[in-house]
């Protein structure tokens, strides 16, 4: 009798070291609404190491009207962060990117150059949550023809979307998809989930990240890996994430 109640499994089947590198979080600390304080930063650098990651690339926000990040106050918090990694003993590469925000100044960043990428050139850009840019095609090209590779980060946040044929029509256009891994476990509810299982059913992601803004997170990252679409991801889809070495 006892037999037939199972006791729920705790430990997944397989954590994020094969995976290796996380390529989206906001750890750096004070800069954007990710970790306020460098103590907080450290909490968050240790969560990832209990799950596997061997590597982070941070990448707070650049977004003209709240976040107005530079390389220059990007790198003095990775500074700051790296400073107390080796106070306490706590071995983990970081590096430092952005997360660009397609606003009305993207542009002229681009033409400005001196932007925040990773790996060999890869760029980490968002949209509006709200509104569809109509700009996106032409802002893809810039950046292209500047010699860099776009990646479009969670696009499965992006519901005005829709249909699957929206998201073919912007890899199309020369665009890589990052995967929030989160959005697998449902914490940014159903749809959002949806729409990432159609994605990763339909071989579409590129690259996973954790967009990690606090332990929450965390938590949530964890229980991504019981998903069957996590498990598709690492079996049987070509991530990039090795790409960011």
């Amino acid at each position: 009798m006892f037999g037939l109640f199972k006791p729920k499994k705790n430990t997944p089947e397989f954590n994020f070291s094969d995976i290796g590198i996380d390529m989206h979080s906001h750890i750096l600390p004070g800069i954007d609404d990710g970790a306020p304080t460098v103590k907080e930063s450290i909490m968050m650098v240790k969560r990832f190491q209990e799950l596997g990651f061997k590597k982070l690339i941070a990448t707070p926000h650049i977004m003209a009207d709240y976040y107005r990040n530079t390389p220059d106050t990007i790198n003095k918090a990775l500074d700051e962060l790296r400073e107390e990694l080796v106070k306490q003993n706590i071995y983990m590469p970081i590096e430092a990117a952005a997360e660009y925000y397609l606003d009305e100044t993207f542009e002229t960043k681009i033409n400005k150059g001196n932007l925040m990428t990773m790996g060999k050139d890869y760029i980490l850009f968002e949209l509006s949550y709200i509104n569809y840019p109509n700009n996106i095609k032409d802002i893809i090209q810039k950046l292209t023809d500047k010699g860099l590779k776009p990646i479009l980060a969670h696009p499965e946040r992006y519901l005005y979307l829709g249909s699957i044929e929206n998201y073919y029509k912007i890899k199309e256009y020369g665009c890589y998809f990052q995967l929030n891994t989160i959005s697998l476990s449902g914490y940014y509810g159903k749809q959002t989930q949806k729409i990432a299982e159609e994605l990763v059913d339909n071989m579409m992601i590129d690259f996973i990240g954790s967009d990690m803004h606090h332990l929450r997170h965390a938590d949530a990252l964890h229980q991504s890996l019981f998903t069957p679409s996590l498990k598709t991801l690492f079996e049987e889809s070509a991530l990039q994430n090795v790409m960011l070495v």
